[in-house]
């Protein structure tokens, strides 16, 4: 397999600007999509999402769920409370979508134990209304979406019809509005991969049409990068839901004993920072299957998957400290 090194120019024809890879980017305007469970690495990336918030490298325009298990968009608004950004617009599914949760019932303690002001579903509006909200009101090609979850929200979202919010349907407002979308998503160069999956009809939808350049953080770049140790056993960290959450679950499964898998965490690494130096670029396409299997087609164009490009331990270094990130003070 010859792997395709996307140099300067073809970067700027594919929209993605390699000023915005380096130190000094311009602010990213960034929405969140997250399963927020049932993987605990969602509150890894969202961590990791506040504290380039906190250094100025980000602007975050709304944190979306693609779950709707009960307490979901109050699970988001803890992790926003808790980093000093309660008023950050939330929304979960309001239709068809899958309600999977955390199996280690961490999303239960955070619930319990954190401030929150969204204490149901109910109190957030749906996620395609809040896609639409979000995305009229910024300038045109200037949003980044990264999504650590299931497809399901940009499936209705490009099927959506012109609103109060907007006179374009779905599909023209993706194209007027978003710069790049990043997804951890796919296996590659082929197999299956949680995320895409389990929503396999909405993943084959989104990755069929979608008209912006696309980055997938594959299930293989994850994988061997384990986080969260340091973390739980650093003492000054105290009342912390992100601690909590990892102190929690990992001890319950021997698998990571060494940490957890950084799946979402790198997909939010690389939508605010770049994929360079740690990645290089294959551009193709991705298609999945009807069973939601995925391969990659090397003669297709405008989506891109990440190549390791440096040892995976330097990401596994810098994802470890940013996890530890405290709030700012007020």
């Amino acid at each position: 397999m010859v792997i395709k090194i996307i140099v300067y120019t073809c970067l700027l024809l594919s929209g993605i600007s390699v000023a915005a890879q380096k130190n000094g980017q311009k602010i990213v305007s960034l929405i969140f999509d997250s399963d927020m469970g049932p993987d605990y690495d969602d509150a890894g990336a969202i961590t990791l999402m506040h504290a380039y918030a906190d250094s100025g490298q980000v602007r975050i325009l709304a944190t979306i769920a693609s779950t709707k298990y009960p307490g979901v968009a109050g699970v988001l608004n803890v992790f926003n409370t808790y980093f000093n950004r309660a008023g950050i617009p939330i929304a979960v599914p309001k239709g068809k979508a899958l309600e999977l949760k955390d199996k280690q019932h961490w999303s239960d303690t955070l619930l319990i134990k954190y401030p929150h002001q969204v204490k149901n579903n109910e109190a957030v509006p749906d996620a395609v209304a809040l896609y639409r909200k979000v995305l009229a009101a910024q300038a045109d090609n200037s949003v980044t979406i990264v999504t650590i979850g299931f497809l399901t929200n940009l499936a209705d979202l490009y099927q959506s019809k012109p609103d109060k919010y907007a006179a374009l349907d779905g599909k023209a407002l993706i194209k007027k509005k978003v710069k790049l979308l990043v997804c951890m998503a796919g296996r590659f160069p082929a197999g299956y991969e949680f995320n895409v999956k389990e929503d396999a009809a909405a993943s084959q939808l989104v990755f069929n049409n979608w008209q912006t350049p696309v980055i997938f953080s594959g299930f293989e770049i994850g994988l061997k990068i384990k986080t969260g140790l340091p973390l739980i056993n650093n003492v000054a960290i105290q009342n912390s839901p992100v601690k909590d959450v990892f102190n929690i679950s990992i001890p319950q499964d021997p698998e990571d004993i060494a940490g957890r898998c950084s799946w979402d965490e790198t997909a939010v690494l690389v939508a605010i920072k770049g994929y360079s130096p740690w990645y290089t670029l294959q551009e193709g396409k991705m298609e999945v299957a009807a069973d939601g299997s995925n391969t990659w087609n090397e003669k297709g164009k405008g989506q891109f998957h990440l190549i390791e490009n440096r040892p995976f331990p330097e990401v596994q270094s810098l994802i470890n400290h940013l996890m530890m990130h405290q709030p700012k003070k007020k």
